[in-house]
């Protein structure tokens, strides 16, 4: 049986909620359904369960831009993010339109009828369904849910303990009174090592190299200050996530235009958390900020752990793992009972799904981006990239956004379709992740993720003012989006969608 509507979504997580909502709240008209993979709404929120679980951006920023976010705490953490976008769904009337437990295995475009077809795998009862639309947007973030990055240690099938990776984590780990080695430097990490050693014997974060980290108060006190004088709750979210966009954006720019003094500003407030307790060398990475993305410590909690000496950090290379733990380079050898491997993500492009033009496949990575949102080439169809230098939902709003104008316009206009068509001049070989980040994820990513464009619109911003105004109030018509009236043949699924 053949399901059709205006617009499918794959991916019910903070950007494809969000992207139904923007469908009705800019009254496009457009029927839509969302395909989920997983049996519940949320995504990233609700795949990851390891302790501690949080954002690691500011919740007045991650929050969705029209419907605010009450809560003071600066990061929330993983089950009350699953209740806003929840929740979020519920008043949208959202959840009736998403079909659970599917997995989309491609996507392909005919040029012919004007439509979408997507093959989906019910996953309970293995069974194949087809769905039709005439728009199609990619909402499932650039990572593989199935395979985290997991590098092959040497020895490790030496090592007698449980070698965990944070994206599974077993319900059952039990590492009360247990010695737990943390490999990696990122947020998982700087996450894991507080939330675990409460319990643990001691927890030993390792480290190739170190990363950038910043403390910041548990609880942001303007916005405590602003709900104790009984400031209105969309007015205190409004005023909040300005100032902190405009915290964002001031703390990249320095780092871009006075590495020097943001690093010596990053240390010293590093410096002063962790006294002469730590040595610096472990807070001192080679880069420059915000080559790779800035870690914040919530009320100071990784610190607190390092002072009291519950937890420790290292800063070496692994020669082997042992039986009982794990032996450095430098010859120190490090005991565990439980070895956390948050060594980071697998990029991946619309969920594994294979992507086809008039029946020829594409390869993701021989396409570059317009505007950050759409793909040259590819008609009617946008995949939805957050940012890298702040807050993903910044982008996901904006690009929402922007793809209701375009579905207003073709309304307004008599189109039916749309298309960026770039130039070879038009095209680079970088990633369009590439000219943010180092991170090895970025690096990594780079057989996968599309390119980014060489001039104008093709160009990746990674600025939410210049977006802000791109794709709010820039031209839809530019010379570049290609507009089209087609004589479309009949609906194949006419009846099924009337009644």
């Amino acid at each position: 049986m053949t399901r059709h509507v205006d617009v499918l979504i794959i991916g019910a997580g903070l950007s494809g909620i969000g992207m139904a909502c923007h469908l009705t709240r800019a009254r496009t008209g457009r029927s839509y359904a969302i395909l989920e993979r997983r049996s519940a709404v949320g995504g990233t929120w609700d795949l990851f369960r390891y302790p501690g679980i949080r954002s690691d951006s500011d919740m007045l920023t991650f929050g969705y831009g029209f419907r605010p976010w009450h809560g003071t705490k600066v990061l929330a953490d993983g089950p009350h993010i699953r209740r806003y976008i929840a929740d979020t769904a519920d008043e949208y009337g959202v959840l009736p339109h998403i079909r659970f437990g599917r997995k989309v295995v491609r996507a392909s475009w005919s040029g012919a009828e004007g439509l979408w077809t997507v093959e989906a795998v019910d996953e309970q009862t293995g069974e194949s369904e087809i769905y039709t639309s005439n728009f199609l947007v990619g909402c499932t973030g650039y990572y593989d849910y199935d395979n985290g990055y997991r590098p092959t240690f040497p020895g490790e099938e030496n090592f007698r303990g449980p070698i965990v990776h944070p994206q599974h984590w077993p319900e059952d780990l039990d590492y009360r009174g247990k010695r737990v080695v943390v490999i990696g430097s990122g947020a998982t990490a700087i996450t894991l090592v507080p939330a675990m050693s409460g319990d643990a014997e001691h927890v030993t974060m390792l480290q190739r190299s170190p990363t950038y980290v910043t403390a910041l108060p548990a609880d942001d006190p303007v916005a405590v200050g602003m709900k104790f004088a009984r400031v209105p709750a969309a007015a205190a979210y409004k005023v909040g996530r300005a100032r902190n966009i405009a915290l964002q954006r001031a703390s990249f720019q320095l780092s871009r235009t006075n590495p020097r003094l943001s690093r010596r500003l990053l240390l010293a407030a590093v410096r002063a958390q962790v006294g002469s307790a730590v040595d610096m060398r472990h807070f001192s990475p080679r880069y420059n900020p915000w080559d790779q993305r800035l870690c914040v410590v919530p009320g100071g909690d990784l610190f607190r752990v390092l002072r009291s000496g519950r937890a420790s950090i290292v800063t070496d290379h692994i020669e082997t793992f042992t039986e009982n733990g794990i032996r450095l380079v430098s010859g120190e050898e490090l005991p565990a009972d439980i070895v956390i491997s948050a060594t980071g993500l697998t990029v991946q492009m619309l969920g594994g799904a294979r992507l086809e033009v008039d029946g020829r496949e594409v390869v993701t990575r021989d396409l570059v981006s317009y505007k950050g949102t759409l793909l040259g080439n590819i008609p009617n169809a946008m995949v939805v990239i957050g940012y890298t230098n702040a807050s993903w939902t910044l982008k996901a709003d904006l690009a929402a956004e922007y793809f209701c104008r375009l579905l207003n316009h073709l309304r307004d206009k008599g189109y039916d379709r749309f298309v960026a068509v770039p130039t070879p001049e038009d095209i680079s070989d970088e990633s369009m992740m590439g000219g943010a980040l180092t991170s090895g994820y970025v690096q990594r990513g780079n057989a996968v993720m599309p390119r980014q464009g060489a001039r104008g619109p093709w160009q990746v911003i990674n600025n939410y003012f210049r977006d802000r105004t791109l794709l709010r109030k820039g031209p839809l018509e530019d010379g570049v989006l290609r507009f089209e009236r087609t004589t479309v043949a009949a609906d194949p699924a006419a009846e099924i969608r009337s009644a």
